[in-house]
């Protein structure tokens, strides 16, 4: 039998990415219920090949437009609102729930799928970025896996497989598209210039972070979470080719490596089809071909996201609720045009610095944080504008 799958975040490039693997896999998977945030004409291109029961959009005016046009004949009901969202996500029937929606946003629908028992094939840190103590131990109480769809904790959760003797795990970075430029340089990028990643083909959020590092600084996190390691035992590497996607390191010293294309459908394939593996038609890798690896420390002056996202994620409680608001803030207003890029790491650090930390926070707390978070750095975005 097929599984059945609920795709949030649907019309995003993690979520297309998905719907291609389901494509080539129709009789592995069957799609549920699609979910997105504006795009309603995508998503009924999507509907309409598809034929999930469900589906939603953010705001009800999509919503209405979505319903609109629907072919005769296809039922389809049409949810809209985070209530909408959430519907979706404990949609009953459905084995797996890929978490796609990009940003914080998607925390409370990924609470609500896990509480539904649903098994969740994470594409969003986020979520365990800003409530990675509720959402881990939630998922244990209810006996759900955390699939990871980043290629980089994909990567280390094939190498671990459950053999003792950790010692480490090695995250890997591209180092984006400003790998050599100097801090002076770094001021003068433009978002043009800051969305041409070298190797991999992303949304324009995350194409930000991997710039910064901060998408780096994220990762830590959620594999501290993921994997249960300490942040002493976590380390990142720039690795250009973007081959080698993530290590792990054993008490004898001996490293395993999981190496592959930079085609974010291998991931989700994996976390879908798991413990299966499907031959699939996705070009393999021709290491004759890439030629040479090389590795090298981030150099965390230039890039301070870095910095920034491990210290929030070792200050616990709400301190990386509040980093990560303030980083979506500042992105936001960097592909706007309204900061310079180095502005993006100022407004981070002065949120970080004035925030009032909760320990073991709930979820009302973390998700009140968030809010306070942001509009604070729209107010630094403000003070930024205005030097």
């Amino acid at each position: 039998m097929p599984r059945d799958i609920v795709v949030l975040g649907s019309t995003g490039s993690i979520g297309r990415q998905t719907l291609q693997v389901v494509e080539e896999f129709r009789e592995h998977f069957r799609v549920r219920a699609l979910a997105a945030g504006k795009n309603w004409r995508l998503l009924l291109e999507q509907v309409v090949r598809f034929e999930p029961e469900a589906a939603g959009l953010l705001h009800e005016e999509d919503a209405a437009r979505l319903r609109a046009g629907l072919p005769p004949g296809l039922n389809t009901t049409v949810f809209s609102g985070t209530e909408g969202l959430v519907r979706l996500a404990t949609l009953p029937g459905a084995d797996t729930v890929v978490a796609a929606i990009s940003g914080a946003s998607g925390l409370v629908p990924a609470v609500a799928a896990i509480e539904a028992g649903k098994n969740i094939a994470l594409a969003n840190k986020e979520t365990l970025v800003v409530a990675g103590e509720i959402v881990t131990r939630l998922a244990r109480e209810q006996g759900v896996r955390l699939l990871p769809v980043d290629s980089e904790h994909s990567a280390v959760w094939q190498c671990l497989d459950d053999r003792p003797g950790v010692a480490k795990i090695i995250l890997t970075a591209s180092g984006g598209p400003f790998r050599e430029y100097s801090r002076e340089a770094l001021a003068r990028v433009t978002p043009e210039t800051a969305l041409r990643h070298p190797t991999w083909h992303m949304g324009p959020k995350i194409t930000i972070d991997s710039a910064t590092l901060m998408n780096k600084g994220l990762e830590v996190i959620e594999a501290h979470w993921l994997f249960g390691i300490g942040y002493d035992n976590i380390n990142v590497l720039v690795h250009p080719q973007s081959i080698v996607h993530g290590m792990v390191e054993f008490a004898d010293g001996s490293i395993a490596a999981a190496l592959s294309i930079t085609d974010m459908r291998l991931p989700i394939l994996y976390a879908l089809s798991y413990p299966e593996r499907l031959a699939n038609s996705l070009p393999k890798l021709d290491l004759a071909a890439v030629g040479r690896l090389t590795f090298e420390e981030p150099d965390r002056e230039r890039f301070p996201c870095l910095g920034l996202a491990i210290a929030a994620g070792r200050a616990g409680g709400s301190m990386p609720a509040a980093m990560n608001a303030a980083n979506e803030v500042a992105v936001a207003a960097f592909l706007e045009g309204r900061i310079h890029f180095n502005g993006i790491p100022a407004v981070v650090e002065k949120i970080m610095a004035g925030h009032s930390m909760i320990s073991n926070p709930s979820l009302a707390e973390v998700l009140s944080a968030d809010a306070l978070a942001r509009a604070e750095a729209r107010e630094v975005v403000r003070e930024l504008e205005r030097c």
